[in-house]
C-alpha cells in the first residue's frame, strides 16, 4: 500500500489503476477507524501516555489524503432540508463508536473520532485524531491531520489549524489533558505539551514568541508550549518606521499541579493565575 501510493504520488497518471484507487482508499478508511495516523508519538515514557516532543509525520498518509480529493466525485447529500455538495462524505454509525454528536456538528470520513468523545456544534476534518475522552466544543474546529489527545478541551470557538502541504510539514499536536481555552488558536504545527492551559484568546503560529516569564530573566520558544504551561496573551514591543507598537506574543505564567488531578488542577490555576477560559 505505502509503495502504490509513492508511485501514485509522482505518477499522477497512475489514478486511473483501479489497484491504485483501492490503495488510496483503504488508507483513508484506515485513518476513519483510527488504524493510521498522519503523526504519531515515536516513544513512550514509563507512566506517561505521550512523550512531549517525539512525534514522526507519514508523510505518505498525508500523500494518500491528499491523493483522495482527485479520485472522488462531487455528489449532492441530503439530510432533510439540509443540502451538502462534497466529496468526502460524512463519519457516520456514531453509536456503534461510543461517541456523543450534538447537531450541528460534523466530522468528515477520515476523521478518527474515539470512544467517549463528545462533539459539539464543530467540525472535524479529514485525517485528524481526536483521541478518547475529549471535548470539541460549540464551533471549535479541529484541520485536516491534526492531532488532539485523551482528554483535552479544546473550548467554545477554538481553532486548531489544519495542514495537508507541504507533506512533510508537521500537525498541529494537542497532548493529553491539555485545556485550550475560548477562541484560543493554534496553527502552523505547534505542539502543546500535556495538560497545558491556554487561556483565552491565546493565539499561537510557528512564529509566534513563548515566553516564560516565570522565572528572574524570561525565556523564549517558540512552536512548542511545555507540559503544564499555563498561557495567556501577551505583547512585546516592536519597532516600526511609523513608531513602536505591541505585537502578539503568548506568556506563560505559571505551572499546573501534578499534585492534584486534572480537574482540581485546571480550577486551582484558574483562581491562582485569574485566567479567563
Amino acid at each position: 500500500m505505502h509503495e502504490l501510493i509513492e508511485k501514485a504520488w509522482n505518477d499522477r497518471s497512475l489514478l486511473a489503476d483501479p489497484e491504485v484507487v483501492q490503495a488510496i482508499e483503504g488508507v483513508v478508511e484506515q485513518l476513519d477507524r483510527g488504524e493510521l495516523r498522519v503523526a504519531e508519538p515515536t516513544a513512550v515514557i514509563p507512566g506517561q501516555a505521550r512523550n512531549d516532543g517525539a512525534w514522526k509525520v507519514n508523510e505518505w498518509v498525508k500523500k494518500a489524503v491528499l491523493l483522495y480529493f482527485p479520485i472522488r466525485k462531487m455528489v449532492t447529500m441530503e439530510c432533510g432540508p439540509l443540502e451538502f455538495h462534497d466529496k468526502i462524505p460524512l463519519k457516520r454509525n456514531y453509536a456503534r463508536l461510543g461517541v456523543r454528536v450534538v447537531p450541528h456538528a460534523i466530522a468528515r470520513h477520515g476523521s478518527y473520532i474515539a470512544p467517549g468523545v463528545i462533539l459539539m456544534p464543530g467540525y472535524v476534518n479529514i485525517g485528524a485524531y481526536v483521541d478518547e475522552g475529549s471535548m470539541v466544543d460549540t464551533w471549535a474546529t479541529v484541520g485536516s491531520c491534526a492531532q488532539v489527545g485523551k482528554h483535552v478541551h479544546l473550548s467554545g470557538g477554538v481553532g486548531i489549524g489544519g495542514v495537508l502541504e507541504p507533506v512533510q510539514a508537521a500537525p498541529v499536536i494537542i497532548e493529553d489533558g491539555a485545556f485550550i481555552g475560548s477562541r484560543a488558536i493554534v496553527v502552523e504545527g505547534v505542539h502543546v505539551g500535556r495538560e497545558a492551559v491556554l487561556g483565552a484568546n491565546v493565539v499561537l503560529t510557528a512564529s509566534t514568541r513563548i515566553i516564560d516569564v516565570t522565572g528572574p530573566e524570561p525565556k523564549e520558544m517558540k512552536g512548542y508550549v511545555p507540559p503544564r504551561s499555563v498561557v495567556i496573551p501577551g505583547t512585546v514591543p516592536k519597532r516600526f518606521p511609523a513608531g513602536e507598537y505591541g505585537v502578539p506574543c503568548a506568556l506563560i505564567i505559571g505551572q499546573r499541579k501534578e499534585s492534584t488531578d486534572r480537574k482540581t488542577s485546571l480550577n486551582e490555576v484558574l483562581r491562582e493565575y485569574n485566567v479567563a477560559v
